[in-house]
């Protein structure tokens, strides 16, 4: 063991070494990372149906609630980041270790048993983060070696859990520091999120299903398409405004345990006002159904509330799954009002409130193209670029860089958060 940290740690290295290091590196993580990126799929998804069958368990929630914070505490991670310390991992060697993918793990699944509305991916981007940066510093990497590490661990969870691994890897070069990649991590990342995706696939883990009835592409289509992607870049400003804000009022509860309770009887609540179970959990459903039929109109403003209260209080999961209900939804309702088909509408929608909410247009339309295939790939890089364009310099994460300008060719280092 001694002597392959020392090879793995050579500094010098020529290139096709260093190319053997990463891929052998990229494969092994992706594989042990595909394990648990399944089992985290199994769990959630098997949680959210065991409460699908058995509804009394939504009366739980603030209990679940106080248990994931008093869980952290005794963890010794009641400030935890969320997905702002991957952020932080990459570009600044902040640590993460299993505690942490332990604590994420727990808390998402419980919140989906008791049917808070959150999703999996921000948790799998934590859990794979956590066990990239921990193996990296087992194996005493340099700094830049952890970041890449960190980097190769979010790759193969995120593609592990929703089964788009292009998208996985892209997204985790993306993400950071918006405006370049880190095209060093490209072999480690390319090669961990098509292992575990694979590995993932063999355990039988279903993903989003769909299909899209794909017009003829003329200007007027066009110039449709181009209306939907700003409008939906509004509706990204909105989530993340609303998500931020939803935040800052609950943490006007200093006792963090009392905060989650409260959450969850709010969400119990807007549950009963409802009248039904279909804005908590995932939402999978929903996204499905909503490339066939429009939902009720207000329904992706409804699924905004309920993940905003839930993450807000303290409950854990991830934004991700959210946007596509809220996307999904909204562009199944809006586009027949333009003589577009829903299923047209939801995935453009889909598409460009996940680009206006993480200021990742690459990745979000190479996720369109994993998701509904590469017929449309004219209307999703449309609405990519104009809700990227549009959705300003807001997002879901505050420790999120954009290095340079929408605007202009100019270098700005502007953090979300400020």
């Amino acid at each position: 063991m001694p002597e392959l940290k020392n090879i793995l740690n050579k500094e010098r290295l020529k290139e096709p070494e260093f190319f053997l290091k990463w891929l052998c590196i990229g494969v092994i993580m992706g594989g042990i990372i595909g394990l648990v990126g399944a089992l985290f799929h199994f769990c959630s998804a098997e949680a959210e149906a065991f409460r699908g069958d058995n509804t009394w368990l939504i009366y739980l929630l603030p209990v679940a609630g106080a248990a994931i914070a008093y869980f952290y505490d005794a963890m010794k991670y009641s400030h935890d980041k969320g997905t702002n310390l991957v952020l932080l991992a990459v570009r600044d060697n902040k640590i993460m270790g299993i505690h942490h993918a332990l604590c994420i793990f727990v808390a998402t699944v419980l919140t989906h048993l008791c049917g808070g509305s959150s999703g999996r991916e921000g948790a799998s981007l934590q859990i794979g983060a956590a066990l990239g940066s921990f193996s990296g510093r087992k194996l005493k990497f340099g700094e830049d070696d952890k970041r890449i590490m960190t980097m190769c661990g979010m790759s193969a969870m995120f593609a592990a859990v929703f089964g788009t691994p292009v998208t996985a890897a892209i997204f985790a070069m993306e993400v950071v520091s918006v405006g370049i990649f880190y095209y060093s991590a490209i072999i480690p990342c390319v090669t961990s999120a098509l292992t575990a995706s694979y590995i993932s696939s063999l355990f039988g883990n279903t993903h989003l299903q769909v299909s899209v009835n794909v017009p003829k592409a003329d200007l007027i289509l066009y110039l449709k398409i181009a209306l939907i992607g700003a409008i939906c870049a509004g509706i990204s400003v909105l989530f993340c405004q609303v998500i931020g804000k939803t935040h800052k009022l609950f943490k006007k509860i200093k006792n963090h345990a009392l905060r989650a309770a409260a959450g969850g009887a709010i969400v119990v609540l807007l549950t009963l006002i409802v009248g039904d179970y279909t804005y908590n959990g995932t939402g999978g459903d929903m996204i499905v159904s909503a490339f066939t039929k429009s939902p009720f109109f207000a329904a992706f403003l409804i699924k905004m509330v309920f993940t905003a209260v839930t993450l807000g209080s303290g409950f854990k999961g991830g934004e991700i799954f959210p946007v596509f209900f809220i996307g999904s939804s909204f562009g199944s309702v809006f586009a027949p009002l333009l003589g577009l088909d829903c299923s047209v509408g939801a995935a453009v929608g889909m598409t460009a409130i996940f680009c206006g909410v993480t200021n990742c247009p690459i990745a979000s339309m190479l996720l369109s193209i994993e998701l509904f295939g590469g017929e449309g790939i004219g209307m999703y890089a449309l609405v990519c670029a104009v809700s990227y364009m549009l959705s300003g310099y807001g997002g879901l994460y505050s420790e999120q860089k954009i290095l340079y300008s929408k605007k202009r060719m100019k270098f700005i280092n502007k953090k979300i958060g400020n």
